[in-house]
């Protein structure tokens, strides 16, 4: 990976969105939620007042509207601050 996050910002993909339900009904994309879940692919270092707690190929759960959007070589990543991770899944 040639992206580091500085300072206390993580770089998270995210899960890919369901597609059909239990039911067996297909979600238009339209109609998809934003995940709110991801793997941290990098993390920063921290800074002086906060030292990072996430680490690469952790599980994380965010806010709805947490992070910015990129794209980098086809997929696509969020960056945020640590801050906006609600939970780590284990």
């Amino acid at each position: 990976m040639n992206i580091k996050p500085l300072a206390d910002r993580v770089l998270i993909k995210p899960v890919a969105a369901e597609e059909v339900t239990v039911a067996g009904i297909i979600i238009p994309d339209s109609a998809k939620e934003k995940p709110l879940k991801g793997t941290v692919v990098a993390a920063g270092c921290g800074t002086k007042d906060e030292e990072m707690t996430v680490t690469a190929g952790d599980t994380v759960l965010y806010g709805k509207y947490s992070g910015n959007e990129i794209e980098f070589e086809g997929e696509k990543y969020l960056i945020m601050r640590q801050s906006d991770i609600l939970a780590i899944v284990e």
